[in-house]
């Protein structure tokens, strides 16, 4: 594909999706303009491989994601002109993965259960429904948002005060917690940021083009994203304050909620409407 001198990376829930009912309908005419402008929009999220297969389906992108908070990028075979760095082919996607699989940070749950009995539960042993309840996902959707393949999300039921000394005492054990909208996430040593670095690092390396990134979040699990981007953009949460993003310059906070400050945001950025 001819490069782009921007690229968009944007958290799904919450930013892109509307965090109540998970709609981009506000992003559409948005979405339709950078795609006749040759922008590419990337999905960093938290959500899985399942997951994003589907939805970037349903949203019309078919360009590369990144899943799980910065555990892995899948691109598709076309986006570069060469095989992309460090990557193995999977399901037709050059994939690369920034850390191993999920089965050592469920161990790590199962030993720190004892110290925070009954104050937490976790997405391998929640039944369908529960996770229906807890994300208002529809049935459908929450199998594909179970389906992780390097980290476990983490449903704090507790106080705040125990939430803090349960962040603590995995991070000790060699975890990497990051909390979302919804849940602590609890995975390995990797990032949203991180990942969004190495994809530039390769855009820019095959285009030969400076481009810019530009990131767009919510949370706090956003907060390295939005870092390592060239332009850092929050996005208005319904539920709660914007993250504080350690950026001196070039760092915007919408004033619209989920996908209407998506648009608005993007549309002032890029003159989209001119």
């Amino acid at each position: 594909m001819d490069q782009s001198s921007t690229v968009i990376f944007t958290d799904m829930d919450g930013t892109l999706l509307d965090h109540h009912t998970y709609s981009f309908a506000p992003a559409q005419p948005t979405l339709d303009a950078l795609a006749e402008r040759g922008i590419p929009v990337i999905p960093n999220t938290s959500k899985t491989y399942a997951e994003m297969t589907q939805l970037r389906d349903k949203i019309g992108l078919n360009g590369p994601f990144i899943i799980e908070n910065g555990a892995a990028a899948y691109i598709p075979h076309g986006f570069f002109k060469q095989k992309p760095a460090g990557t193995i082919w999977q399901d037709g996607f050059w994939c690369k993965s920034f850390i191993s699989s999920k089965g050592y940070w469920l161990k790590l749950l199962d030993i720190v259960k004892g110290e925070f009995a009954g104050e937490f539960t976790h997405f391998s042993v929640m039944s369908n429904d529960e996770l229906v309840a807890a994300t208002g996902l529809s049935e459908d959707e929450a199998r594909l948002a179970a389906k992780r393949q390097y980290g476990e999300p983490v449903m704090w039921l507790g106080s705040e005060q125990r939430k803090d000394e349960f962040i603590a005492a995995v991070r000790d054990r060699g975890a990497t917690p990051l909390e979302g909208g919804r849940f602590i996430h609890i995975s390995g040593d990797c990032t949203k940021g991180k990942a969004l670095s190495w994809f530039m690092e390769e855009y820019r390396r095959q285009s030969a083009i400076s481009a810019t990134s530009i990131a767009l979040g919510d949370g706090k699990n956003d907060i390295a994203m939005m870092e390592a981007a060239d332009i850092a953009v929050r996005i208005a949460s319904p539920t709660h304050e914007p993250p504080q993003v350690n950026k001196k310059d070039n760092i915007y906070t919408s004033t619209l909620l989920g996908p209407e400050g998506w648009t608005e945001m993007l549309s002032q950025l890029l003159s989209l409407k001119d």
